[in-house]
C-alpha cells in the first residue's frame, strides 16, 4: 500500500504538470484531481492503520 501511495502522489504531480502545460483541459484536470485526492486520502488511512 505504501508503494501505491507513492504512485498516487506521483500521478497527482503529473496531473498538475499536464494542466500547467495546457496538455489537458481545466475540466479534465479538476475531475482527475478530485479523484486523485480521494484515492490519496484513502491510501494514507490504510497505510496509517496498517502500521498500528
Amino acid at each position: 500500500m505504501s508503494i501505491a501511495l507513492k504512485e498516487a502522489n506521483e500521478t497527482d504531480y503529473w496531473l498538475e504538470l499536464l494542466y500547467r502545460t495546457d496538455f489537458i483541459t481545466e475540466e479534465t484536470f479538476h475531475n482527475f484531481k478530485c479523484k486523485s485526492k480521494e484515492l490519496i486520502k484513502l491510501l494514507v488511512t490504510i497505510v496509517k492503520n496498517a502500521k498500528k
